[in-house]
């Protein structure tokens, strides 16, 4: 066995302003905060800790930092769409009308949006 084979993973997500961010993830995406230090507020999403942690010279990458596997993407996406997130579209794919890329031969379907840091997160079916 490897040495972090049975670890249970964490997620740090960064931000610059934690209240921003905590109000974000628990009151748009729905998320419950399981508790809050000096460090990061935190959640717990099926079974992983989420925490979100100052860093004041933090920059977003470009890139999804973390995604949430759903069972109905089109119904997810609308749901956050209401609560006012706005969804990614990048010229280089051919999403629909909700921002969601079905990936060619397949059935995986994705969508993009960004947290209030810029941080790109993922709704999928994969």
């Amino acid at each position: 066995m490897g040495i972090l084979e049975a670890a249970k993973p964490a997620v740090v997500i960064c931000t610059l302003n934690r209240d921003r961010a905590t109000a974000f993830y628990r009151d748009t995406l729905g998320l419950a905060i399981a508790n809050e230090d000096n460090l990061a507020a935190v959640f717990n999403v099926g079974g992983i800790s989420l925490r979100i942690s100052t860093v004041e010279d933090f920059s977003p990458h470009e890139h999804t930092i973390l995604g949430f596997c759903v069972p109905d993407v089109p119904a997810t996406v609308r749901a956050l769409r209401e609560k006012g997130v706005t969804f990614n579209v990048y010229g280089h794919f051919h999403q629909d009308e909700l921002g969601i890329l079905t990936v060619p031969g397949g059935t995986v379907r994705v969508a993009w949006f960004k947290d209030p840091d810029g941080n790109v997160l993922s709704v999928t079916n994969a």
